[in-house]
């Protein structure tokens, strides 16, 4: 099984230890929960209005604008996936308060854009059963289950266990854009791209474990935790990929590689990759690796 791994602290941590309470695992996620989840904090404790009650641990919103919920146990409890399924399942019926806190917290612009199709629960949890993971799989639902250790006082551990998606986006061979009258060489530019396209979603995927897409209209997000790729729709001469690898460690080659830090651009990450060929690819492969394991 593969395993996603962030870790906060010393590189040489004391041994692995459960925390001593629920609320210090919380407290320390919610603290770097961007860094290490890609996830915005709008809210921690956010109580929900229906006739049950409950509190969601954490709420908040992910790097391709994804309403999450994030719910913590101590140690091993098979009561957290129900409970986190209980919340997304309100909060899906209840879009306007959650619009509300976006908006009141980062602004009308990004309340707009928020993604509805791939609302994301994160269980975080001492350890899970090998039932816990079956159950995931069969959800319908985009759900993550993080094991965590404790090193020392406030140093942690987060390993993936599974990532599920009910739904994944699909790239369409045919260019929806090409226009069956566009002359041949403009076809054949197009479809060349597309067919590009293509072999990267799949390089991306075969990557390893835990890996999910999301479809936005400006580009589709590869993710484990956190994005570690995005890819831009094809142009009629490139293909766009931004990495989060970082620049300064990448030998840049002009025409190819670009550190776009500060710049505007659809997607997440630093490290522009511009891919014309097959070959291109094949160039870009240790690129892909490098930025799936920093995520």
């Amino acid at each position: 099984m593969t395993f996603t791994s962030t870790l906060l602290g010393a590189s040489q941590p004391p041994p692995p230890r459960l925390a001593a309470v629920e609320a210090d695992v919380q407290s320390l996620i919610e603290a770097h929960m961007e860094t290490m989840l890609g996830v915005r904090l709008l809210e921690s404790e956010y109580v929900i209005d229906c006739v049950d009650g409950g509190r969601i641990d954490s709420l908040g919103i992910d790097e391709n604008g994804a309403p999450v919920i994030v719910e913590y146990k101590r140690g091993t409890d098979a009561g957290v996936i129900n409970q986190g399924l209980y919340y997304l399942s309100w909060l899906t019926r209840h879009r306007s308060a959650f619009g509300g806190l976006v908006r009141d917290k980062l602004g009308v612009s990004t309340a707009a854009q928020v993604l509805w199709s791939a609302p994301r629960l994160i269980c975080v949890a001492g350890d899970f059963s090998r039932y816990d993971a079956h159950a995931v799989r069969e959800h319908r639902r985009s759900i993550d289950l993080v094991r965590y250790r404790y090193y020392g006082s406030d140093q942690i551990g987060l390993e993936t266990v599974v990532s599920a998606t009910g739904k994944s986006g699909a790239v369409n061979r045919r260019s929806r854009h090409t226009p069956l009258d566009a002359p041949q060489a403009l076809q054949r530019q197009t479809g060349a791209m597309e067919e590009l396209a293509v072999a990267v979603d799949e390089a991306l995927r075969g990557l390893g474990g835990g890996v999910t897409r999301v479809q936005r209209k400006q580009y589709a997000a590869y993710q484990r935790l956190r994005n570690f790729a995005c890819v831009i729709p094809p142009q009629q001469t490139k293909l766009l990929v931004y990495l989060k690898a970082d620049p300064k460690s990448v030998d840049l080659r002009p025409g190819f590689t670009r550190d776009v830090t500060g710049l505007g651009h659809h997607g997440t990450g630093d490290l522009e990759v511009q891919l014309r060929t097959e070959r291109d690819l094949e160039r870009a492969q240790d690129l892909f690796r490098l930025s799936y394991a920093a995520a």
